[in-house]
């Protein structure tokens, strides 16, 4: 575990990096980022679509994807500084210009996105919050939900990684409660689904996060879902 100076230093490494944007509480409580509805303007300087991976942690994802797709933009979200350093460090080095991180809760997400500015999203690991009194900061709660259709096209795709037996079923059951299309999921990934893929899908769904390294080594199944609004 990283000691409180070592975070310090990172957050202010990460300020120097120009592919990471660490906004300030009064910058989006309540309150509009400069940066909404000028992405690809302003700052991805492309029309190229958007990637978003939520709760991203170190950026394994974000990173990993960047390089799959160099056709399409990635941002990382975390609140975690010190995580969101190590993938943004790994994009530096590596000259990747299609990844961005974004330090701040995933409660502001609306802050930061406009109407239909977003492609596709991604949950890699969320906590949980398996406690029935915390139901609502799950990050596929109806709260969230209503989030994410703002900011995504129409037909954007939603995908979600969890160990998690639980939360990946109160998933799937708010999918069918809302009438949102299932395209596929599965609850053994790596055992029963991820061979009947095409290869590039294999090779997307096969990049592992920290928390996916920790949890396969316990003998967890990794259960995977996509869907759209």
């Amino acid at each position: 575990m990283l000691g409180e100076g070592k975070k310090i230093e990172r957050w202010k490494e990460m300020e120097t990096f120009p592919h990471v944007l660490q906004a300030k509480f009064e910058e989006v409580f309540n309150n509009n980022h400069s940066n909404k509805g000028n992405w690809q303007k302003e700052v991805l300087k492309n029309n190229n679509p958007i990637v978003l991976e939520l709760g991203c942690g170190r950026g394994e994802y974000s990173v990993g994807l960047a390089k799959h797709f160099p056709e399409k933009n990635f941002i990382g979200i975390d609140i975690k500084g010190a995580r969101i350093w190590k993938g943004a460090k790994q994009a530096l080095d590596q000259k990747l210009s299609n990844v961005f991180f974004i330090r701040t809760r995933i409660d502001f997400i609306n802050s930061f996105f406009a109407e239909n500015e977003v492609d596709e999203l991604w949950i890699t690991f969320p906590d949980p919050q398996p406690q029935e009194t915390r139901e609502r900061k799950r990050l596929t709660a109806p709260m969230f939900m209503e989030r994410y259709k703002q900011l995504l096209k129409p037909n954007g795709i939603i995908h979600l990684k969890t160990d998690n037996e639980g939360f990946f079923r109160y998933t799937l059951e708010e999918i069918e409660r809302n009438n949102y299309h299932l395209i596929e999921h599965t609850f053994d990934l790596y055992g029963e689904k991820i061979e009947t893929l095409d290869p590039k899908t294999q090779e997307i769904l096969s990049i592992k996060t920290y928390y996916e390294n920790l949890f396969s080594a316990k003998g967890h199944k990794i259960h995977y879902l996509r869907f759209r609004f």
